[in-house]
């Protein structure tokens, strides 16, 4: 005589019947915290994609509940994550951006002043030695990452952070004479 087992294992666990089961109060879970049914309707899909997926990593049907809800919660703090991430970018850089770009131009005064403090930026950083100056200029003019200056002078990483740190020191003293 055969009997069947329990259905403890994931193979024999049903995700339909999870959904139909589960999926109601999940996406009411969701919104619920965003607020947004646009929003839970994506950070729902993103869960049951989830689910799908690890599914084979659940061990035991009974905690299927809990495991829904705690891939909800992580989906809901990723999107959060990305959000203020996207957040921080346009209100920083993207302002900076217009600001730079789109403001009226300064009066010949202003631009003559600029260009004048300009030219003794330049001058005190030909005035630095030369291994203060040169990681400043890749990282400043040639836009090259702490990495790459690091390939390229052959320098530890650390060795690099240090001298920039040191040039904006000296700098800082000569610039602020200059403001």
């Amino acid at each position: 005589m055969l009997t069947q087992p329990a259905v403890n294992s994931v193979r024999e666990f049903d995700f339909e019947e999870m959904v139909r089961d589960y999926g109601l109060s999940i996406f009411k879970y969701l919104y619920s915290i965003v607020g947004h049914r646009e929003l839970a309707e994506d950070l729902y899909q993103e869960v049951l994609l989830a689910a799908y997926l690890g599914l084979s990593s659940l061990q035991d049907k009974a905690k299927v509940k809990s495991w829904l809800w705690k891939i909800a919660m992580n989906k809901c703090r990723d999107y959060w994550r990305k959000e203020s991430t996207a957040r921080a970018f346009w209100e920083n850089k993207v302002h900076l951006y217009w600001k730079h770009e789109f403001q009226e131009s300064p009066v010949p005064e202003e631009k003559l002043l600029r260009k004048n403090t300009k030219d003794e930026l330049v001058k005190a950083i030909r005035e630095l030695p030369e291994r203060y100056r040169e990681p400043l200029l890749l990282f400043y003019f040639r836009g090259q990452s702490l990495a790459e200056i690091s390939d390229y002078t052959r320098l530890p990483i650390a060795t690099v952070k240090t001298r920039m740190k040191r040039a904006k020191e000296q700098l800082r003293s000569k610039v602020i004479t200059l403001i």
